[in-house]
């Protein structure tokens, strides 16, 4: 098991187009040992979850970027672990916001504010590499996971997480939502889930039958209790 030091970026194994983690300083109850931002590329960049405002995090991915541009800053949600570092990090790089804007419901960060509106399907183009939105509504109504096409790699924010189960909290979360975006990603051509809280997954399908199966033998169990 590698040795995840937050701040580092850690490559990931197996693949062709350089990826990395970033572990975050934000260890907890709910963030587990962090939350993960990975960085994507070799000259045009993409980084994925900056996570929440810290300034030494700031600096360590100054340094990792260093040499090269940030194109992009992709958003998996706008919980208050994954995206309130976008703006600190979009002024001193200048890159483009990637998400869908935060909805009207409690613990959201509301100074996310994409470039323009993005959607299920909508594709960034780096020469090097593709990444695809796939919007997965259920943890949260805006949230995206991201495709790395060719790789099959899924960056899936808190859609899954590694060793736990993501919250559905309503009136936003919804878990009629979240089991159809489960369902819509057994159709793709993955390798391996790189979650917003954990260490990367190398079984998808094995991991995203057994969060269905868990989900739904939970609501068999609130049903024969009514």
């Amino acid at each position: 098991m590698q040795n995840i030091i937050p701040g580092v970026a850690i490559p990931i194994d197996g693949l062709s187009i350089p990826v990395s983690r970033i572990l975050g300083r934000n260890p907890g109850p709910m963030t587990g040992p962090g939350t993960n931002s990975y960085l994507i590329g070799k000259e045009r960049l993409c980084l994925i979850d900056p996570g929440p405002v810290d300034e030494k995090q700031l600096s360590n991915f100054l340094e990792a970027i260093k040499g090269n541009k940030l194109e992009y800053i992709l958003v998996t949600h706008t919980h208050g672990d994954h995206s309130p570092a976008a703006k600190m990090l979009q002024a001193e790089t200048g890159a483009e916001l990637v998400g869908i804007e935060a909805p009207d419901a409690l613990g959201q960060d509301h100074t996310f504010s994409p470039s323009k509106i993005w959607g299920d399907g909508d594709e960034i183009n780096c020469d090097e590499y593709k990444l695809r939105l796939i919007h997965t509504p259920g943890h949260v109504s805006n949230h995206i996971c991201y495709l790395l096409i060719g790789e099959g790699l899924l960056f899936t924010g808190d859609h899954i997480l590694q060793g736990t189960t993501s919250v559905i909290l309503p009136p936003d979360g919804d878990m009629g939502a979240y089991l159809c975006s489960l369902q819509s990603l057994k159709d793709l051509p993955l390798r391996y889930l790189a979650p917003g809280h954990g260490a990367v997954m190398d079984n998808p399908a094995k991991e995203i039958q057994h969060l269905i199966n868990h989900r739904m033998k939970r609501e068999r169990k609130v049903l024969s209790g009514l």
